[in-house]
């Protein structure tokens, strides 16, 4: 080849690769254009391993579009309160909240079937259903009709009972309890004679102290350290069977999110999953020391009795078939659950338990 042949294909192989870039940036400039929005959190930042959730899906948009789209979390009371914010995201005032399903019940039962409800899944059987037994499909084709689209956003793992002024021995004890207990298992324990408390956190220590209330639940360990009801609610309860995996969720507006490119929407997706992880990962690194502290300051571990909890499953199951009667969108889902409800629990007998069991036989031998 001539030097004369050889520069002129150089030159139009340079011109073609400028010609590419040129053509490249302008594209890649249309798919990932600058954005900015708001996310409206109900956890306040005293209960960091909620609040955090939300500032690593930021965090993780912010840094995989190199800061074209951006997320500013803002806690409770800053832009809504913290029970506002699925108006607000339905309404389009903010782009996105995190926040959990079972708040919003009143509007629909419906809602708290992609958080938790007495006695449904553990955290793993809920991730399992959601990502996989087509769960999140049915939740984002209820939430559509509130223009609402939802991404999984975290897991507590499961709860603990809550605090009591007196011990619970039977179902006799829960008759005329008055126990701050959130949303949907309110309505179940008013089966048994419960009478639920609506308070705001920041409430709930004085009302215990006075007795104006006989009991709280919250969340774990962890969360429940902070806020000092060993002091004036000793029996610590567990499980929390009302919360045996309560999925935490990001709401976005469906609208805005439609309109995000593509791009976008898949590295919210992403971004989603890690803060689902995430808060899990959190609370069970966080709940073990919270727990032998909360005992050294005087708090009594008690378990519900298998008749307490056989009342509570037979309460629950017969709220379950009232709502289903005339609720599709509930009986449809919570069809769903059980069905894979069965499988799970088949399934975690063989190994899960088994190892766990074991294991925990080793702890309590010192052997561990």
């Amino acid at each position: 080849m001539d030097r004369r042949s050889f520069m002129a294909k150089a030159s139009v192989g340079g011109a073609a690769a400028a010609a590419a870039t040129t053509l490249a940036a302008p594209a890649l400039a249309q798919s990932m254009p600058r954005i900015t929005w708001r996310l409206a959190s109900s956890f306040p930042k005293s209960t960091p391993s909620l609040w955090n959730a939300g500032e690593t899906l930021c965090n993780f948009v912010s840094e995989a579009t190199d800061g074209q789209f951006t997320i500013q979390p803002f806690a409770p009371g800053e832009l809504v309160g913290g029970l506002q914010v699925h108006d607000a995201v339905s309404e389009g005032t903010v782009e996105i909240a995190h926040t959990v399903g079972y708040y919003f019940w009143g509007k629909d039962p419906t809602f708290a079937l992609g958080s938790a409800v007495p006695f449904a899944l553990n955290a793993r059987g809920m991730n399992a259903f959601m990502y996989y037994g087509g769960g999140n499909e049915m939740y984002n084709e209820f939430l559509s009709q509130f223009n609402l689209y939802g991404l999984p956003g975290g897991n507590t793992g499961a709860q603990m009972g809550g605090w009591f002024r007196k011990e619970i021995n039977t179902v006799d004890d829960l008759k005329g309890l008055k126990f701050r207990v959130g949303g949907f298992a309110g309505r179940v324990l008013e089966e048994l004679g419960v009478v639920p408390q609506q308070l705001a956190g920041g409430d709930v220590y004085a009302a215990l102290e006075r007795g104006t209330i006989d009991a709280t639940e919250f969340t774990n360990p962890y969360d429940d350290e902070k806020l000092g009801f060993v002091k004036v609610a000793p029996y610590y309860y567990a499980p929390g069977v009302w919360e045996g995996g309560p999925m935490v969720h990001f709401f976005l507006n469906k609208q805005k999110h439609e309109e995000l490119p593509p791009v976008y929407q898949a590295v919210l997706r992403g971004a989603s999953a890690m803060a689902n992880g995430s808060m899990l990962a959190d609370y069970d690194w966080r709940n073990p020391p919270a727990l032998l502290e909360l005992v050294a300051q005087g708090a009594q571990l008690r378990y519900f009795s298998k008749e307490v909890m056989d009342a509570m499953f037979d309460a629950a199951n017969k709220v379950y078939a009232e709502i289903g009667a005339t609720n599709p969108a509930f009986a449809n889902m919570w069809g769903a659950i059980k069905d894979f409800r069965t499988k799970h629990y088949t399934w975690s007998q063989v190994t899960e338990y088994n190892y766990d069991t074991y294991m925990m036989i080793k702890q309590n031998e010192g052997a561990l």
